[in-house]
């Protein structure tokens, strides 16, 4: 009766809730952000309210004896909506219809939850029952109407969420499909719950007593139905998380190759502010990419077509596709454009450049290569990988080099 195995998944909720706030905060108009918090914010309250030493605590600050049945009650029926609005929100479709049908749950579970107070008022209930309210008042007039509601509006909301989560799970595969599987397995324990429950009732209705089903097993059944389902409900979410986020950082590691080769020659290389390393793994990767545009563009004047336009060539002969040719071509002609560029310390192919304001007398980069019809925008990923272990790039950066130098000097004199 201390009610720590009502606590402690309250506590847990809480502590879950707590750390999604900052989210909701920032994307409260997400109704799929709103469904996931209000569930987790409901499963705690339902837990804490439920608890023995809450229920007689909040009997006395009301004044009225067992009002914590309906409270509980209601807060379970809330629960049960807020779960199957989410699940519609979560699968999808044409928002309209996802709307509606939100709204459907959401006014049928509100319809219940009046229904539950108005039959608590109608009924009598003068002896307080911490933890056996179902049985000891189930053949009472009115009372027993609203613990037979309570308990077919659970059963239709479990229903109604295992034959929903089983077909989506059939259609789906990878993280979501675990996730739905696994709510599915929680919502089994909560008909359990509400089989013993029902039979506990329906027992006293016959004359028997098996009020132990009701006050013993059911509250251990329920507490692990609640707490599987918010695994199933957050398991999903934060795979998904956790994969983005490695795919994020390895996108930044990806780009190092071409990040380190384009360094020397990026102009805020040396004095550009620099993110701290626990920065969030997007900003990271926007400033990589940042710094290798800005590395590209200060080779604009370097960069030679002729080079991209035979790498292009050897690559695809080499058996590279189309695209992974562009990127092998794009990066022999960034590799050569930096020798070039290291070749001019002056800057003295800009400057005669600017002088005779013909900037297109320059080979730029988006000039197509003869070899190919279509230019499309650089993948970096794959450019900084060519960079690494293209045998194309590594020819060019040891043929070109010598060729850059030459033609440094030619333009220049």
């Amino acid at each position: 009766m201390d009610g720590s195995s009502y606590y402690l998944p309250a506590v847990a909720m809480a502590a879950a809730l707590m750390v999604k706030a900052p989210a909701l905060s920032r994307s409260w108009r997400d109704p799929l952000l709103r469904s996931v918090c209000t569930l987790m914010a409901l499963a705690g309250l339902v837990f804490f309210f439920a608890a023995p030493p809450t229920i007689g605590r909040v009997n006395d600050v009301i004044g009225i004896t067992n009002v914590s049945a309906p409270l509980v009650y209601c807060l379970l029926s809330a629960f049960s909506a807020a779960c199957l609005v989410l699940i519609v929100n979560w699968r999808g479709g044409p928002p309209e219809s996802t709307r509606r049908v939100s709204r459907r749950w959401i006014i049928g579970y509100s319809v219940v939850i009046v229904a539950l107070v108005v039959l608590f008022v109608l009924g009598d209930a003068p002896v307080e029952r911490l933890v056996d309210f179902d049985t000891y008042y189930a053949n009472e007039p009115f009372v027993r109407e609203m613990i037979v509601l309570y308990l077919v509006a659970l059963t239709v909301a479990g229903v109604a969420m295992n034959v929903m989560c089983g077909r989506w799970a059939l259609q789906v595969q990878g993280w979501l499909r675990a996730g739905l599987l696994i709510i599915v397995a929680g919502y089994l324990f909560n008909l359990a719950y509400l089989t013993t429950k029902f039979t506990a009732v329906i027992a006293r209705w016959n004359g028997a007593n098996l009020d132990y089903l009701s006050s013993d097993a059911a509250p251990v059944l329920a507490s692990a139905g609640v707490q599987i389902s918010a695994i199933g409900f957050c398991f999903p979410l934060a795979c998904q998380r956790v994969g983005d986020t490695w795919s994020t950082w390895s996108t930044y590691r990806r780009l190092g190759p071409l990040w380190r080769e384009l360094k020397p020659v990026s102009p805020h290389s040396a004095h550009g502010v620099r993110m701290a390393w626990w920065s969030p793994a997007e900003l990271q990767v926007t400033q990589r990419e940042s710094d290798i545009h800005d590395g590209m563009l200060s080779l604009y004047p370097y960069f030679d077509t002729e080079i991209r336009a035979n790498a292009y060539d050897t690559a695809l002969a080499a058996g590279s596709d189309p695209a992974q040719a562009q990127a092998e071509a794009d990066a022999a002609m960034v590799t050569a454009a930096v020798r070039a560029r290291a070749a001019d310390p002056d800057g003295r192919v800009i400057d005669s450049a600017e002088a005779a304001d013909a900037p297109a007398s320059a080979p730029t980069p988006a000039t197509p290569s003869p070899s190919r019809s279509t230019e499309g925008p650089r993948d970096l990923v794959r450019m900084s990988i060519a960079l690494r272990q293209s045998p194309v790039v590594a020819a060019a950066r040891g043929q070109y080099a010598t060729r850059s130098e030459s033609d440094f000097h030619e333009r220049t004199n």
